[in-house]
């Protein structure tokens, strides 16, 4: 349809969203209009009521979570707020409609003797292993999110200051610090790696085994075959790694505002759900280290 070709085409170039979030837009307009083709409705006729019938179809049939449906509703109103902005209708039909309750899920992250784990993966003695691990390095030193980290240029990199130049979200550069670790693999990587693997002489820092830029999809790949050959029983995301730098800061005593600027959140609001983390952390510390903080066996007479 070209309503929501224009509309994926203006998140693609004029919000620059990644490729990610632009395909999760798409499946869920997509879902979206397969339900009113199954009930017969027009999509610029939308009521509240027809709405109603398709969160209960969301809801009971499609079985969908309550964080699903809340991301659902917000692509879909994104897009009707696209269509008026295009004088295509008059009214956001969704512009009332509240999503089910969220349930409330801190964010899942890696201890650091888990993160050890996986560092040990990846065999530095060929250009693929240099490649993975320098990933798991980036990915925890700085905090940054995939689309930037495959995003990332040559030329964004100083190794004198340890920095590296990241577009974020609606294109807003900041930059992020990396440490020894990364340092010594990033070393390592530009010198033999990459230079196995670049045989299409790419600007881009991460290649595949093509030699063409890395995407987003294939450092997800790269990450689940890494966990596999752990011990970890766990799934991992990049998102994952992210969650770990932001919370093992926290941890190790940084300040809200300071993590808010090192992982390039524009509201601190959306900083906070890490403090849960940390207190739930300092919450196990106490109760595991401190000798009064539990009662004996032995009772007082």
């Amino acid at each position: 349809m070209k309503d929501v070709d224009d509309f994926l085409d203006y998140l693609k170039y004029q919000k620059t969203y990644s490729l990610y979030t632009i395909t999760s837009y798409e499946n869920d307009l997509k879902q979206y209009l397969e339900y009113l083709k199954r009930e017969d409705l027009n999509y610029k006729d939308i009521k509240y009521s027809d709405i109603r019938f398709f969160l209960m179809y969301l809801k009971k049939e499609a079985q969908e979570k309550s964080s699903s449906i809340s991301r659902k509703l917000s692509s879909i109103r994104g897009f009707y707020n696209f269509l008026i902005n295009k004088e295509k209708i008059e009214s956001n039909p969704f512009v009332l409609v509240n999503g089910p309750k969220k349930e409330k899920k801190l964010p899942r992250y890696f201890e650091y003797n888990e993160l050890e784990e996986l560092f040990k993966v990846p065999d530095t003695k060929t250009p693929l292993g240099q490649r993975d691990l320098l990933i798991l390095e980036l990915l925890y030193a700085t905090g940054i999110r995939v689309g930037e980290l495959v995003s990332i240029k040559v030329s964004d990199i100083n190794k004198y200051d340890k920095t590296i130049k990241i577009l974020g979200k609606g294109n807003k550069e900041r930059n992020v610090r990396f440490g020894e670790y990364a340092a010594d693999i990033l070393n390592l990587y530009l010198k033999e790696g990459r230079e196995s693997l670049n045989k299409k002489n790419c600007e881009y820092l991460f290649l595949n085994n093509l030699g063409g830029k890395l995407t987003e999809r294939g450092v997800r790949y790269i990450l689940s075959n890494i966990v596999k050959r752990t011990s970890l029983n766990k799934n991992i995301s990049p998102h994952m790694i992210r969650h770990s730098f932001a919370t093992h800061l926290l941890n190790e005593g940084c300040d809200l505002l300071s993590v808010q600027q090192l992982l390039g959140h524009e509201s601190i609001s959306a900083t906070q759900v890490y403090t849960h983390v940390s207190t739930d952390r300092l919450k196990e510390v106490y109760y595991n280290s401190f000798p009064r903080a539990k009662r004996s066996h032995i009772d007082i007479k």
